[in-house]
């Protein structure tokens, strides 16, 4: 009697948990469908300027998600309580005889549950990524869209801003190039004048030798310092100039 009462049991636990497979396969397929549904009519829509119809297809599309989902997590939950309940009877004393049959058929159960869950988690999580992806993509357009349909005044105003910072740049490179070349003109001018203090030394130990040359010499320094005040004069009325048309 107790074996014809737990091979009673465990057949009806066995009916259960094929009913809930069963269940759950319709709504993993309907679940699917959804999911693939909700990406294809997101593409069609991608290039529809109309708000009103994509944003209730979408709040009705996130609502049956949620509540298939809901519905196929507690199927899931019924069928792991099933499974739970018969591993407790296949390890009931006294059914050592069907062990191995019973243990057979609880493992295709558990693999059946263990596809299942997969299977659930899988979709779903595309399902999500797709809606965020989706949702991003609509958030940049919206931002897009709105900085199109800004007032001509303030797309205005901002080009205006644009065009003086790009101003603003390229004088600071000017000035910039322009410092650069002074500073070059410098230390040239500085050799140069190292080198001419050296031939002038030169020169003026063979102007003491020679006092015939020394007047000579005297008019090539005055000639000298008269080609420095003009170059040093040309050189900042370049710099003048450059500086002026920089802040212009």
């Amino acid at each position: 009697a107790l074996f014809g009462q737990f091979t009673l049991k465990h057949l009806n636990l066995r009916k259960q948990a094929r009913q809930l497979e069963n269940e759950l396969d319709l709504k993993l397929v309907s679940f699917s469908k959804l999911c693939t549904s909700y990406s294809s009519s997101r593409d069609g829509r991608r290039g529809d300027s109309s708000d009103t119809t994509p944003l209730l297809n979408n709040s009705t599309q996130d609502r049956m998600f949620e509540t298939m989902s809901v519905e196929i997590e507690q199927l899931l939950a019924k069928l792991t309580g099933i499974n739970d309940k018969m591993a407790e009877y296949t390890s009931t004393p006294g059914v050592t005889s069907l062990n191995a049959a019973l243990m057979h058929t609880l493992q295709r159960h558990r693999d059946i549950l263990q596809d299942y869950t997969h299977e659930f988690h899988k979709t779903k999580s595309n399902f999500l990524a797709v809606r965020e992806r989706e949702d991003l993509l609509g958030s940049v357009r919206k931002d897009i869209e709105s900085y199109k349909s800004g007032s001509g005044v303030n797309n205005r105003r901002t080009e205006l801003f644009l065009k003086e910072h790009e101003h603003l740049r390229n004088s600071d490179r000017l000035i910039e190039d322009t410092i650069s070349i002074a500073m070059a003109t410098k230390e040239n001018m500085t050799s140069q004048r190292g080198m001419l203090k050296s031939i002038q030394s030169r020169v003026n130990t063979l102007a003491n030798r020679f006092p015939a040359i020394n007047s000579l010499i005297q008019r090539i320094n005055l000639r000298k310092r008269r080609d420095s005040l003009i170059l040093g004069g040309v050189i900042g009325v370049c710099t003048i100039l450059l500086l002026l048309y920089a802040f212009h």
